[in-house]
C-alpha cells in the first residue's frame, strides 16, 4: 500500500471512531437522582433529577455538604463510610432522610466509589414511595370491593329485619308508658343508625364513572367556600395554585366529594389539637413532569401529571393506623365510621389516579395524582 493510500486510510479511520460520551451529560439525562460527593461529603455534582429531589439547584448543592441537609447520625453516612472503606458498591433500602430541610421516606440509596478520585462517592437515590402507593392503591381498591360485597349482604340480610324491628318499636311506643317510650325511641333511632351505615357502604358500588374536562381550581374554590362557611369557619385556608394547569380528566361531583372529605378531615384534626388557634389548611396544585407508573400485572401505564394536595398543621396521623389508613372501618376519631378515606381512595382509583399521604406532628399532606384531559379521552364528557 502506497504512503498516500495509508495516509487516506488513516484519516478515514480516525474520522469513523466514535467520540467518547461526556459522563456528566450521561448523568444529567438519567431520570434517577444522582450526586457526586467529595471526600468531605461536599456535593461535587447533582443531576437534574437530584435537583428536584433536594429542591435545590446544582449551584446551591455544590455550596453545601450532605451534612448540611441530613443529620450526621442518619444511616446514609454509615453507607458512605463503608463504600470508602471497602471500595465497593453498597445499597440500602427504605431509608428515611428527615430534617427541617428535607423529608423523604422509603428511599433506596446506592453508593459507589469514584475510581478516578479517592474518597469520592457516587450516590443514587431512588424514591419508591409512588410505586408503594400504587401497590397500596390496588389493595385499597380490593378492600373497597370487599365493602361492596359486604354492603350487598347487609342490605339483603339486615335491612329487612331492621324494618321489622323499627315497626315493632313504633307499635310498642303507642301502648307503653312514658318511661318505656324512651326505650322504644332508642330502639328506633339505633335501627335508623344501622340502616344509614348500610346505605353509606352502598356508595362503594362498582358503577362506571362519567368523566370529562374538569377545572380543578373551580372544584377547589367550591370546596373552600363550603368549608369556610361551615366546619372550617375559624381556620385559615391558603391557596397555592399553578394557574396554567390543564383540565383534569375526571368527574366534577366526585372530585368535590373527595376534596371536601380531605379538607373536613384536616379541619377536624386542627380543631381537636393545640393548633386550633393558629390552624391552617393549604390547597396546592402543580404539574409534575414525567409522572408515569406501570400498573402491576399489565402493560398499561398511568400518566398522572396533575398533583392536587391538601396540607394541614394539625397533630398528624397516629403511626399505628398509617399502614391501614385507607382501609374501611379504620379511623382515628372516636365517633368516626372509617369509611371516609376508604371512599376517597376508591374514587381516586376509579379515576385511574393515585393518592399518597405524608404525616408527622404539625404537618399532614394528602397528594392526589390525577390524569390530564387528552383529546382522545373517550370515557365521557
Amino acid at each position: 500500500m502506497s504512503g498516500a493510500m495509508r495516509s487516506m486510510f488513516s484519516v478515514v479511520t480516525r474520522r469513523e471512531q466514535p467520540k467518547a460520551p461526556d459522563p456528566m451529560a450521561l448523568l444529567s439525562s438519567l431520570p434517577v437522582p444522582v450526586v457526586v460527593l467529595g471526600p468531605e461529603n461536599r456535593f461535587r455534582y447533582a443531576n437534574q433529577a437530584a435537583e428536584n429531589f433536594f429542591s435545590l439547584s446544582n449551584a446551591q448543592l455544590t455550596a453545601l455538604s450532605l451534612n448540611d441537609l441530613i443529620p450526621h447520625d442518619n444511616p446514609i453516612f454509615q453507607l458512605i463510610s463503608q463504600v470508602r472503606t471497602a471500595d465497593v458498591t453498597i445499597s440500602d433500602h427504605d431509608l428515611n432522610l428527615e430534617s427541617p430541610r428535607i423529608h423523604k421516606h422509603g428511599i433506596t440509596v446506592q453508593g459507589s466509589p469514584l475510581q478516578d478520585e479517592p474518597g469520592a462517592v457516587v450516590l443514587t437515590l431512588q424514591d419508591a414511595s409512588a410505586v408503594r402507593a400504587l401497590d397500596r392503591q390496588l389493595t385499597f381498591r380490593s378492600a373497597a370491593r370487599s365493602v361492596t360485597g359486604m354492603a350487598a349482604i347487609l342490605a339483603h340480610e339486615v335491612n329487612n329485619p331492621l324494618s321489622g324491628i323499627r315497626g315493632a318499636a313504633q307499635l310498642l311506643e303507642a301502648s307503653v308508658g312514658p318511661a318505656d317510650q324512651e326505650l322504644t325511641v332508642l330502639i328506633r333511632d339505633e335501627a335508623d343508625r344501622i340502616r344509614d351505615l348500610v346505605d353509606r357502604m352502598e356508595i362503594f358500588g362498582e358503577k362506571p364513572v362519567e368523566r370529562g374536562a374538569v377545572n380543578i381550581h373551580r372544584v377547589l374554590e367550591r370546596v373552600r367556600r363550603l368549608a369556610q362557611s361551615g366546619f372550617a369557619a375559624h381556620i385559615h385556608v391558603r391557596e397555592s395554585y399553578d394557574p396554567s394547569l390543564p383540565p383534569v380528566f375526571g368527574n366534577r361531583d366526585q372530585l368535590v366529594q373527595v376534596l371536601l372529605n380531605l379538607v373536613k378531615n384536616a379541619a377536624e384534626a386542627i380543631t381537636m389539637s393545640d393548633a386550633a388557634t393558629h390552624g391552617e389548611i393549604v390547597l396546592t396544585t402543580a404539574y409534575q413532569h414525567g409522572m408515569r407508573l406501570a400498573v402491576p400485572g399489565s402493560q398499561h401505564r398511568l400518566h398522572l401529571p396533575l398533583v392536587v394536595s391538601v396540607r394541614d398543621n394539625g397533630p398528624g396521623i397516629p403511626e399505628d393506623i398509617m399502614p391501614n389508613l385507607f382501609d374501611p372501618f379504620v379511623s382515628s376519631k372516636a365517633s368516626g365510621s372509617g369509611l371516609g378515606l376508604a371512599l376517597v381512595a376508591k374514587l381516586i382509583a376509579d379515576h385511574g389516579g393515585l393518592i399518597e399521604v405524608d404525616s408527622r406532628p404539625g404537618r399532614t399532606e394528602f397528594r392526589l395524582h390525577l390524569p390530564m384531559m387528552q383529546e382522545d379521552s373517550a370515557d365521557g364528557n
